[in-house]
């Protein structure tokens, strides 16, 4: 039996198969899982969903998995090859008590892992992730009879629920690009669905990705989506990740737009119709939202939150927020929009909501917002034991920094955010953060100014300055 330990995440948990995991260790873990869900739930028998990604080995570690969770007394409800979010919607329309999704999303083949829940519409969080690591490798099962039912064609319940609520007037012209990943057997049929044409990019499965990698943070997959988008005069291009969670936009010119301008757009979209909402950001997020003239009109607040996909979920669910965006792609629609969980065709869903009601180009819209330097996300390598101490070291400095009115670039610090590490914001807007990676060896610095690309710049060097002089920073992977 091999189960690497570092293999639990933050969020959900990940590893090489057969390097770090092996079947058996598969199958301890569903007895981990297992034995966690009867805890929280108090049943005997909890129903679980599980579903599968398209990979070779997928198959073999769901059954694996499966065997773990009915081996504690789980009644497992198999619904086959699915999207992440079609696992987390089963929840809502089967009405189970937990769910399982096997899934190594975006990594390169030779990685599986699981993304699991017990509450609806919430992933683990790193709690949950520590106590479901305590019971497996500490194997603190529960022993009890379970039983496997499959689901068949799930895949259509899932997909008429969103292409039912959301037909579109407009005929939109989309590139839909699945990298080969299982979101191309969802994708183009949804958004046909909701009255797309759609040009397909690598939307036929092929587990060994041959072109690259289902990610639309990947520049390769990106210059892909964009020349097809060109050649086609497409109106705009959805990018898919590999378990369907997240989606990259790019416009009719070609360009790709982050994704939190993609929520600031989508979030002034919904502004006039859902008065007095709140959204949720995460800290690396534009500063745009904070003053935004369309939100504001509309009463609407922005919460900036802590980085990760389980923090912004949770947080879109406590504070009951119409909508959550975080930087990396994640979007998280509640209702009357979706159920509060990540999902990146609806995702692409809403852009079309934005194109129909716009009545202008992507280009135009994203032009009305005004221009911001924003940095990529730089990772200066830290150590894992001594990341947290620098964050704290940094967040007081910074503090002090604020009371003694010191200025940075000739700008007054006007608020610091810890919610998540230190984000400090300038008189003019601009604004940096430092905070801790939640699972490299490293720290997250981000820095943008709606003034100029100097500030932006600046900003950058005043952070580098300070890390600097703690002694405790490596190599950058990437520096402005």
């Amino acid at each position: 039996m091999k189960i690497n330990p570092n293999g639990f995440r933050e969020y959900d948990a990940r590893w090489l198969y057969e390097k770090d995991i092996d079947l058996d260790g598969i199958t301890d873990l569903g007895k981990g899982l297992g034995s966690q869900i009867i805890k929280h739930t108090n049943k005997t028998n909890p129903r679980v969903i599980v579903g599968h990604d398209y990979r070779s080995y997928s198959e073999d570690i769901k059954k694996a998995l499966t065997n773990g969770l009915t081996s504690t007394g789980c009644n497992v409800e198999d619904i086959g090859l699915s999207l992440s979010p079609t696992v987390y919607f089963s929840q809502f329309n089967l009405n189970s008590d937990a769910i399982a999704m096997v899934t190594a999303s975006h990594n390169e083949n030779g990685w599986t892992g699981v993304k699991m829940g017990i509450k609806k519409g919430l992933t683990h969080a790193p709690e949950e992730m520590s106590e479901l690591k305590d019971i497996t490798l500490n194997k603190k099962f529960v022993n009890g009879k379970g039983s496997i039912k499959k689901i068949d064609n799930f895949k259509k319940i899932y997909s008429k629920d969103l292409i039912e609520k959301n037909k579109i007037s407009k005929k939109i012209r989309a590139v839909v690009a699945c990298g080969n990943g299982t979101a191309g057997v969802f994708a183009p049929e949804i958004l046909k669905g909701i009255g797309c044409e759609v040009i397909e990019l690598d939307c036929n499965l092929d587990w060994s990705f041959p072109k690259y990698n289902p990610n639309p943070e990947d520049l390769e997959m990106l210059n892909a989506i964009a020349k097809a988008v060109k050649d086609n005069n497409a109106d705009v291009g959805f990018g898919f990740d590999g378990d369907g969670d997240r989606c990259g936009v790019i416009d009719d010119k070609g360009n790709e737009i982050y994704s939190d301008k993609i929520g600031l757009l989508i979030a002034r979209n919904l502004a006039s119709k859902h008065k007095n909402s709140k959204f949720v950001v995460d800290v690396k997020s534009t500063g745009l939202y904070a003053k935004d003239k369309v939100l504001l009109e509309n009463n609407c607040e922005t919460i900036y939150w802590k980085t990760g996909h389980s923090h912004i979920k949770r947080k879109v669910n406590l504070e009951k927020a119409l909508a959550g965006f975080e930087k990396s792609g994640h979007f998280f629609f509640n209702q009357p929009l979706g159920y509060g969980y990540d999902d990146g065709i609806n995702s692409a869903i809403q852009v079309c909501h934005l194109l129909t009601n716009q009545k202008k180009k992507m280009s135009e819209i994203i032009n009305e917002l005004p221009k911001t330097y924003q940095s990529p996300t730089m990772a200066p390598f830290c150590k894992d034991e001594e990341k947290y101490k620098v964050v704290n070291e940094m967040i007081k400095k910074v503090e002090d920094l604020k009371k003694q009115n010191i200025k940075i670039d000739n700008q007054s610090i006007t608020e610091v955010l810890t919610v998540n590490g230190v984000r400090f914001s300038l008189s003019d807007g601009s604004w940096g953060l430092i905070r801790a990676s939640s699972n490299k060896p490293s720290l997250v610095v981000v820095t943008e100014s709606p003034t100029s690309n100097e500030r932006k710049k600046n900003i950058f060097d005043f952070i580098d300055k300070l890390l600097q002089g703690t002694g405790k920073i490596g190599e950058y992977d990437q520096k402005i």
